[in-house]
């Protein structure tokens, strides 16, 4: 499982060290992809397959399943790991998900998440600030 909060930097290439202990879930492939909230989903490509089929069963007709469909799969690549545990990120993604230098990737259970660190602070100051409306609002669902 992912869990956790780790700071990185991206180089001029795009290459990005993953976490160690990682790696493991990763080594039978990873695939990278357009996300939400302007960063970037990493799945392993199992999980992604997963994914990949209930997206595939969407109704065609509907123009909010095409768009998310297209969202996740059109922007989606296979990733290899070189010698030292670096992914390159294309730069049609870094583009997307507005990636300098500094980066944060966090751990979400099933997925990693890759953002841009001035973004993500961004965005922890708002959602930790509203965690208390939040938690009330997902006990309706039970968590």
């Amino acid at each position: 499982m992912f869990i956790g909060e780790y700071s990185h930097n991206l180089d001029d290439k795009g290459r990005l060290a993953i976490p160690a202990k990682f790696r493991a879930i990763l080594k039978k492939g990873a695939v990278v992809t357009k996300g939400l909230d302007n960063c970037l989903f990493l799945y392993s490509k199992e999980q992604f397959e997963n994914i990949a089929k209930k997206l595939a069963a969407l109704p065609i007709s509907q123009a909010k399943a095409r768009t998310f469909s297209r969202h996740m799969l059109a922007g989606a690549m296979d990733l290899d790991f070189d010698n030292q545990g670096r992914i390159t990120l294309p730069e049609y993604l870094r583009t997307f998900s507005g990636l300098k230098k500094k980066i944060v990737i966090a751990g979400l259970y099933n997925h990693l998440e890759i953002w841009d660190a001035d973004a993500w602070r961004k965005y922890k100051t708002v959602s930790e600030k509203n965690s208390n409306a939040i938690a009330e609002e997902l006990g309706d669902l039970g968590i």
